[in-house]
């Protein structure tokens, strides 16, 4: 099975109730009947039930298993209403103002569904932009304990089986921080580790990747890694963590052994964590072109509760791995 089989198998194996603020969106539509009949979650859409009817009718699409859930009429508007003003009302929210998000804002209705166990994920973005995606999350369902910042991987299918777990590998963050601190960089790193075993049951061996291996090279952007590397240690001591390693020593044993003797990680890698967000989005794209890799993501990580973001290009498919994916990190 591919990676992204195996992640659907596991995601029926516990199915989920996923939300999706964008339930008029003609491929959210889709994507929801094939999601619901194949059995990798429940879903639930939000909207205007007419509005979603008409759309289904159009695309030829039977939603008599989706769940249609209309903000403007929900009996459950109000609590959720309630619980959003005392979540925000220390940054000046008014009683009012939470009423009308969660009546006129589906993104905000969906968070607060989740915040309050009536859901157990989300995922859009197929027509909304990034930040409006994350906003509710981060402001309601928040970062999971111990984790400080919001960041992304990438899981990554290589046909030359050679390196990672059998050809699977994480990224991390091709995504969200620009220029992660050494605090942030090792946050990345324990965030990135568990991804990879939720998803894709591997053990990880994380990579804390710069130009330098163990200190081969001085420089203000090798010392952040070392830090980086020393505060995850702390973070996560049960982790087989090393660093700071360049690329070949990471992935290559006999490169590995050389530059770095004795070390679990280094040449057996299946985690990588770049030092920031250029070397981890021209990393993962040279990888997805000329290796020919399936890459799978951006996968939201460091949320209490899991959300996933869409492409605003995303098709059909597209939409039905977010959802597995979320599905199968709910279930962690």
């Amino acid at each position: 099975m591919s990676a992204i089989e195996k992640i659907k198998f596991k995601a029926k194996q516990s199915v989920k109730h996923i939300v999706l603020p964008e339930g008029s969106e003609p491929r959210t539509v889709q994507a929801s009947a094939k999601i619901q009949a194949e059995g990798i979650a429940r879903v639930t859409l939000l909207g205007n039930a007419r509005e979603i009817e008409r759309v289904a009718k159009e695309t030829g699409v039977d939603l008599q298993e989706v769940q249609i859930i209309d903000p403007s009429a929900c009996e459950r508007a109000e609590d959720y209403a309630k619980l959003l003003f005392e979540l925000r009302k220390a940054k000046g929210m008014t009683e009012s103002d939470a009423g009308k998000l969660v009546r006129e804002n589906t993104l905000y209705f969906g968070a607060v569904m989740v915040k309050a166990g009536d859901a157990d994920g989300m995922v859009a973005g197929a027509i909304n932009a990034t930040g409006d995606v994350l906003r509710p999350a981060l402001q309601i369902i928040k970062t999971a304990p111990g984790i400080k910042v919001v960041s992304s991987c990438f899981v990554m299918e290589v046909p030359d089986k050679r390196y990672g777990e059998d050809g699977v590998l994480i990224f991390g963050d091709c995504a969200v921080i620009p220029n992660p601190t050494a605090e942030e960089l090792a946050a990345i790193a324990v965030a990135s580790a568990r991804t990879g075993k939720e998803l894709m049951n591997i053990d990880p061996k994380v990579a804390m990747l710069s130009f330098s291996t163990k200190g081969s090279a001085k420089d203000d952007l090798v010392t952040k890694v070392q830090e980086a590397t020393a505060i995850a240690r702390e973070l996560a001591p049960e982790l087989s963590l090393d660093g700071e390693l360049q690329a070949d020593a990471a992935l290559v044993e006999s490169v590995g052994q050389l530059k770095s003797p004795g070390s679990a990680v280094a040449g057996h890698a299946n985690v990588l964590v770049f030092p920031d967000l250029q070397a981890g989005n021209i990393g993962y794209k040279l990888v997805q072109r000329l290796a020919g890799a399936e890459a799978i993501g951006p996968v939201v990580q460091g949320l209490a509760k899991p959300v996933n973001d869409l492409s605003r290009g995303c098709s059909v498919d597209d939409i039905i791995s977010v959802v597995a994916i979320t599905a199968v990190k709910a279930q962690a």
